[in-house]
């Protein structure tokens, strides 16, 4: 609706504006990709390719899905503009609507707005660090400071196998007291078992032996300087084992912000290294890195902290006609004024000076000029400042310039 509209548009001027800062370009991805790309990029296996994509079949007699997350979307448009021979390295952000066919509830939604960063090109650690800061910038400029950072490393291609194979012999001793969820994702995609809410799997695998723990020598160097760079820059973070991508082109960093604010679904972003995707997607090998974060979940924790805003203002005048002739006088100076970048409005429903005033103040009008048949023969007006009531005397043809 308008006034929320109005909210939203103010948290997505300072998403751009931190965009901006951090020289990220935008890029506006399809509503709808070819499923075959979802499927390869997010899992065949995984919970949203199976449950909570909307996919379907168009009059082409091709599977189509709506777009249930932005990162694959916009490693295919790189790979499909060759972006990699534009320049070595490429920082895009995304913001719009993505689809999941879940079951809804707070913060969680079938239609849901995501922004999102891409940095596609280096394996530098200061880019994942990066990374991180950009939704920690966006949500210090909104005010919300209360978040928590979660950073873990979930290994690479060298080291990952090793460590999943020992995971699952783990597992397998505990496996008939674990829950049905958590028993199917054994074989085929063990990383997540640590990652369940079940709370009686959390206490069954809490001595389990985790990633970070296994790390080859190159992802614990990458870790060991994320984090310093992270100390450097005073940020306060927690080192989470349990914090996992269930996907393997995910590599090394894996990070998640939360918020107190939002209850159980306490997520307001999550991100990390996928340096196996570009080429997973039929593009060269290339590094990356990135992050998505819900916007309906920003607005909630906004909500809850008493900090919303609004980026709507109010005219910069309001005319308050008397009779006929002054409407008719006030329609076409506000047309005038509007043409020279000025807001502008009036009164079309013929009220009283009385409601016309305050349908202004609910405007938040900065200035009203009340125009009747003596102003319109005087060719002067009353502009009235509506933040400290002056009044100040005005020709008709010096109105411009005082606005």
């Amino acid at each position: 609706m308008p006034d929320e509209s109005a909210q939203w548009l103010f948290v997505e001027t300072v998403i751009r504006r931190v965009m901006a800062d951090f020289c990220y370009k935008e890029i506006r991805t399809p509503i709808f990709e070819q499923t075959s790309l979802f499927a390869r990029s997010i899992g065949e296996l995984t919970d949203i390719v199976t449950k909570e994509m909307y996919t379907f079949v168009d009059r082409g007699e091709e599977s189509i899905t709506l777009r249930p997350e932005g990162t694959a979307t916009t490693v295919r448009a790189y790979i499909q503009n060759n972006l990699a021979e534009q320049a070595p390295l490429s920082k895009v952000y995304y913001l719009g609507p993505m689809f999941r066919q879940e079951r809804p509830q707070a913060g969680r939604l079938r239609q849901f707005h995501q922004f999102g960063a891409e940095a596609i090109g280096s394996v530098s650690p200061t880019l994942d660090v990066e990374t991180i800061l950009l939704p920690l910038e966006v949500y210090r400029q909104l005010g919300l400071t209360e978040t928590t950072l979660k950073v873990n490393s979930v290994g690479c291609e060298k080291c990952r196998p090793k460590y999943k194979q020992l995971l699952k012999e783990e597992l397998r001793k505990i496996q008939t007291k674990l829950s049905p969820e958590s028993q199917a994702r054994i074989q085929q995609n063990p990383l997540r078992v640590l990652d369940s809410k079940d709370e009686r799997d959390q206490i069954l695998t809490a001595s389990i032996p985790l990633m970070k723990d296994h790390l080859c020598d190159e992802c614990k160097e990458h870790f060991t300087s994320v984090q310093a760079l992270l100390n450097r820059l005073s940020m306060k973070f927690e080192v989470d084992g349990r914090l996992v991508r269930g996907l393997d082109y995910y590599t090394k960093t894996a990070f998640e912000i939360t918020s107190p604010q939002l209850g159980s679904q306490d997520a307001l972003a999550g991100g990390g290294r996928y340096d196996l995707l570009v080429e997973e997607l039929g593009g060269k090998q290339t590094p990356g890195v990135g992050f998505a974060a819900g916007i309906e979940r920003i607005l909630i924790a906004l909500e809850k902290l008493g900090k919303v805003k609004s980026q709507e203002a109010g005219p910069m005048v309001f005319f308050v006609g008397l009779d006929e002739a002054s409407r008719e006088w006030a329609f076409m100076k506000c047309c005038e004024l509007r043409g020279r970048g000025i807001s502008a409005e009036l009164d079309y429903l013929n009220r009283s000076v009385k409601a016309q005033m305050r349908q202004a103040d609910r405007l938040r009008a900065k200035f009203v000029v009340v125009i009747g048949e003596q102003e319109l023969k005087s060719r002067s007006a009353i502009l009235k400042n509506m933040a400290n009531g002056e009044e100040t005397p005005v020709p008709f043809d010096r109105l411009d310039s005082v606005l």
